[in-house]
């Protein structure tokens, strides 16, 4: 047999070679750094047999930010983890132990509660193991074989991963400890340079409340202690950014377990949401959206023809009325099945298209209390929502309209926008025919506006395919922000028409579009982006002015007056000028004016946010803060610019 090297060199390896063997037959060091083979573009374990002809890339030690190199020494490191906690806690149950983005976890069933402080007992054991060395080796066995395997280990998660399992069963041995197991694995632990356990969660055992919570370990591990090194500062400056400690630090929201995922905002957050808001219409009237304003309670027939009950039903808040005991009524987890009401409220022209809908409102998401995170996943959410009505002729400018008012919005942030296609999924409704019309119609228009995308494969919505737009903020964490969707399914199911030029009623095409994605989330994130130092234009104390003594109160009050319509705070407490200027770099105030006996409107003492000091007149203090409010600042920015 042979295969294809990256180089296109043709490697010829007895029948049944496997990745290892390749790697032999090249050079004995690169046998000894190889971690991964990747075969026609798969990953595979370096143990395993190649096929005949296919393309094969050898990884090694060297691939050290490599994503797949990084996987499969987290997964290894993830089964060193597990044989500690074996060792440490007899009678424990271990469950499954995967890699994820950024390390690893493991979930046990201990039989008494751990706390973080027995990370550090737990890690120096993994250390020890990497110290005395590891190998990994693979064997196949039969399904009964290694259920009554782990049934004598007195192992009930791994029986159940058994019974359940699809294909071959594999286990991997390293020291003491079997692990049913997929692979891939490492040839043993000596890459394994920097190991780090960094936290504790529960989490119920396959994702399902109604299950057993067992206690999830996480870790993370590396090819370099210089690596492992820049995560952790990159972990700690994301603690440092974290939404809901800069909430409270900053008095813009708070949460409580009196209405679990759903935040409460303060005066400060309602000012960066109101801002937001503003936004929001402003830019919906210069592109010609309507607002309109829908129900947030509807019948369980809407859904049922909308099709989300089908699709969407466990995230659905169900109502029981006092009255229609037979009815029963849902709060609306998204906008567009009462949109699609209110077009189909009158008889429509192919002169009134296209129609734009818009409408923020509040929307409920029964998501589950162990997925909460802050304002980014919430159970009371508030969309920057609307739904486009067009005809088939009209579907490409309209894209074409979302995708740059997209990018206007990104640009005012500082915010680079990714896309990506995302294609039917398995569950879906409608023909392969409609699908196909739909997911062309989103790539041509892509490609015909020159925007690079990558292919999100089965990720669209349940009636239409997508264009997702992501985000990387400045700790390098990328965020999916808005959606674009197409829909030919939704107007059907409600029987939507509109009466063309031919004088015939034809079936309008829907976008779903939300472009800042959930308010709630977008602030979020907003406020880790920017570490709390928001933008000028949404911060919400734009000016603070610390009078020096009680003579120069009322100057500055009257300061503040003038300075209007910017948001002006005077703190005039009895604190020290010191300890107050402090209290503004705390809270992150854009522009701090101290004022004395020598400040007026000729010269002012203004600190900026950063360090910055000047002496600005009045008249220049104003121009200078006009030029940090984005829509007055230039252009609007486009694709085609």
């Amino acid at each position: 047999m042979q295969v294809t090297l990256p180089d296109g060199k043709a490697l010829e390896l007895p029948d049944g070679a496997t990745g290892l063997d390749a790697a032999r037959a090249i050079g004995p060091k690169l046998a000894e750094q190889a971690v991964l083979v990747r075969a026609d573009g798969r990953v595979q374990d370096l143990r395993l047999p190649l096929a005949d002809g296919e393309p094969i890339q050898i990884l090694t030690t060297r691939d050290k930010d490599d994503p797949d190199a990084l996987y499969v020494l987290r997964h290894s490191s993830a089964h060193l983890l597990a044989e500690a906690v074996r060792r440490l806690y007899p009678g424990v149950k271990v469950a499954i132990g995967p890699p994820i983005e950024n390390g690893f976890y493991y979930d046990f069933d201990f039989p008494e509660p751990i706390t973080e402080a027995d990370l550090e007992k737990i890690e120096a054991e993994v250390k020890r193991e990497i110290s005395d060395g590891r190998e990994w080796s693979r064997e196949e066995i039969s399904r009964d074989d290694a259920r009554t395997r782990f049934e004598a280990e007195q192992e009930p998660y791994k029986v159940e991963l058994v019974d359940t399992a699809q294909g071959d069963i594999s286990l991997y041995t390293q020291g003491d400890f079997t692990d049913l197991c997929r692979g891939p694995h490492l040839q043993n632990a000596k890459p394994i340079k920097a190991f780090k356990l960094t936290g504790l969660a529960g989490a119920y055992w396959r994702g399902d409340e109604h299950n057993k919570q067992l206690t999830r370990i996480y870790g993370t591990a590396f090819y370099t202690q210089d690596d492992l090194d820049a995560y952790l500062a990159r972990l700690e400056e994301a603690r440092r950014r974290d939404h809901r400690r800069l909430g409270v630090q900053l008095d813009l929201f708070h949460l409580s377990e009196h209405s679990p995922g759903s935040p409460f905002w303060h005066p400060k957050g309602m000012v960066i949401w109101n801002t937001l808001e503003e936004l929001r219409k402003r830019e919906n009237r210069r592109r010609g959206y309507v607002e309109v304003k829908t129900p947030l309670l509807y019948d369980e027939q809407t859904y049922e023809t909308s099709g989300h009950l089908a699709n969407y039903e466990d995230n659905i808040f169900w109502v029981q009325s006092h009255e229609q005991h037979d009815r029963r009524f849902a709060l609306k987890p998204m906008n567009c099945p009462g949109h699609m009401i209110l077009f189909g409220s009158q008889l429509r022209s192919y002169r009134e298209l296209p129609f734009r809908f818009a409408e923020s409102s509040t929307l409920h998401r029964d998501e589950i209390t162990g997925a909460l995170h802050g304002l980014l996943r919430v159970k009371h959410i508030t969309q920057d929502d609307a739904h486009i009505f067009c005809s088939r002729e009209q579907i490409e400018e309209e894209i074409f309209g979302c995708l740059d008012f997209a990018y206007y919005l990104y640009e005012l942030f500082d915010l680079e926008a990714r896309f990506e296609l995302s294609t039917r999924p398995e569950k879906r409704v409608g023909t392969d025919e409609e699908w196909d019309f739909t997911e062309g119609a989103l790539r041509s228009a892509l490609e015909r506006r020159g925007i690079e995308y990558v292919v999100n494969e089965g990720d669209g919505a349940f009636y239409g395919p997508k264009i997702d737009l992501h985000m990387t903020d400045v700790l390098g964490r990328s965020w999916q922000m808005g959606t674009i969707q197409l829909d030919a399914q939704m107007p059907q199911r409600f029987g939507l028409t509109f009466m063309g030029a031919d004088n015939e009623e034809h079936v309008p095409y829907v976008i779903h579009r939300a472009l800042l994605g959930s308010l709630e989330r977008f602030i979020g994130i907003l406020t880790e982006h920017y570490g709390g130092a928001f933008p000028f234009w949404i911060a919400p104390v734009q000016v603070r002015i610390l009078p020096v003594g009680e003579d120069h109160r009322e100057a500055a009050h009257d300061l503040a007056a003038r300075l209007v319509p910017y948001r002006v705070e005077v703190d005039d407490s009895a604190e020290t000028v010191g300890k107050r200027i402090r209290n503004s770099e705390i809270e992150k105030i854009p522009f701090t004016v101290v004022y004395g006996d020598a400040e007026s409107d000729d010269s002012l003492a203004v600190r900026e946010r950063g360090g910055g000091q000047s002496n600005p007149s009045l008249s220049e203090f104003r121009d200078r803060l006009a030029t940090l409010l984005p829509w007055q600042a230039g252009a609007e920015p486009s694709l085609t610019s």
